[in-house]
């Protein structure tokens, strides 16, 4: 293939890319950081402690975490179908990403908000705040470094699953290196398909180290 054949089917194959990882980290930041909060705050001792929900919500990140992705993928077939209204294509890679990213994520944030020092947490329930206010302006504000690490090993994480959902039918870089790196043995297609991927993770991991450093030091 020329260049010419080649850049508009990879330029096409990193929008879908970006726009699997952009919408599936998301929806993961949202689910995963709830999931984390609850899985601290309804522990014994924690603010809310409520067991049977503490452990309901550890089993679903335990299951969920356990679920490999290429398997999770094809069992959520009916689902993604219908939610989207198909099992192929960008928009239905969405939904698989986002379920096996959450729980993932979720255990991040739980540890990062167990590294809170519990001194800050006393100070604020001494001071009359209310568990909303403690939640919100004690432990997300104090565990920001950590979230955004943890979001950064999540988002490079999806950067991978998303190539194998578009191996499947899912589109992206992983489309194309499955037609044209596999199928028609297009080595330079597969060349350019791997430092693209690499050079979107280093640039993934770059912002997250120059963010989470900037909120440390805050």
């Amino acid at each position: 293939m020329t260049w010419d054949e080649m850049a508009p089917l990879l330029r096409q194959g990193t929008l879908e890319t970006l726009q699997m990882t952009g919408w599936s980290t998301l929806f993961t930041a949202l689910g995963g950081i709830l999931l984390g909060v609850l899985l601290v705050i309804t522990e014994r001792g924690g603010l809310l402690p409520l067991a049977p929900l503490n452990k309901a919500v550890g089993l679903v990140v335990n299951v969920g975490r356990a679920v490999p992705f290429i398997i999770l993928l094809m069992a959520l077939i009916p689902v993604t179908t219908a939610v989207v209204g198909t099992s192929i294509g960008t928009r239905a890679a969405i939904l698989p990403l986002t379920v096996a990213a959450i729980p993932f994520y979720a255990r991040l944030v739980e540890t990062s908000l167990r590294e809170v020092e519990p001194g800050t947490v006393a100070a604020a329930l001494a001071l009359g705040a209310s568990r909303r206010e403690i939640v919100g302006k004690v432990l997300l504000r104090e565990a920001r470094p950590g979230i955004v690490a943890g979001l950064t090993v999540t988002v490079i994480a999806l950067i991978g699953y998303s190539a194998m959902a578009g191996a499947i039918g899912g589109g992206g870089l992983g489309d194309l290196a499955k037609r044209y790196g596999y199928q028609r043995f297009e080595t330079e297609m597969m060349m350019i398909i791997v430092v693209l991927l690499v050079l979107l993770v280093a640039l993934v991991q770059l912002l997250g180290d120059v963010t989470a450093r900037r909120l440390s030091h805050r």
